[in-house]
């Protein structure tokens, strides 16, 4: 596949996780405190969906390791809002199988090359386990996120998601530098500003409640 096509679908993925950002910025700063809407979700979902896929086409293990740890926390937090079940059936099924169809697909294919995946010369060990750790930082913020919606029976983004976010993000900002990913550059560089306002928020809204 051409490079400029497989950059198109990252940055249009990137573009759909800062439009959900700044959706959810635009409506916590308008009603003064921290939301978290339907369309954040949905969003996450189709922009997750097409992250995963850039970073299959690129042969970034970081990247699709991301993608899949927090795909299905997506899913369940469209479960938890009721809206998972507006969907119809067969795209469900389609969304919940996906990441494992295109595996499947790979090596049936022979063109899934693990040792592409884990030994790319491009992405030497310490590069690989860099992204990796930065991903899983990033992650832990929707196991925190899920963990919370599930004890509070409702979704909501507490503070600790924020802060692992800020913590991830600036991570992954790092591994862009050195991989000279741009989409990653682009997108990471962006969500600091937001996550850093929404703590900026959760901080006046606990002066206020003190």
């Amino acid at each position: 596949m051409d490079s400029w096509l497989i950059y198109a679908i990252g940055f249009t993925a990137q573009i759909l996780f800062s439009g959900r950002l700044f959706l959810q910025w635009f409506l916590s700063e308008k009603s003064k405190k921290v939301l978290t809407p339907t369309l954040f979700w949905k969003l996450s979902l189709l922009a997750s969906f097409l992250l995963f896929v850039y970073g299959w086409l690129r042969d970034d293990f970081a990247i699709m390791l991301g993608q899949t740890l927090t795909y299905f926390i997506y899913i369940r937090n469209l479960q938890l809002q009721g809206e998972w079940q507006k969907s119809p059936k067969l795209l469900r099924t389609f969304l919940w199988f996906f990441p494992l169809m295109v595996v499947i697909y790979g090596y049936n294919n022979n063109t899934y090359d693990v040792y592409e995946l884990f030994q790319n010369e491009d992405i030497p060990l310490w590069l690989l386990l860099l992204g990796s750790i930065a991903q899983i930082t990033f992650t832990l913020r929707f196991v925190y996120q899920w963990i919370h919606s599930e004890r509070h029976k409702e979704s909501s983004l507490p503070k600790g998601f924020w802060l692992l976010s800020l913590t991830g993000a600036l991570l992954i900002f790092t591994y862009a530098i050195f991989r000279k990913d741009p989409v990653l550059l682009v997108g990471h560089s962006l969500g600091s500003v937001i996550y850093i306002r929404n703590l900026m928020l959760l901080k006046k809204q606990d002066d206020k409640t003190s």
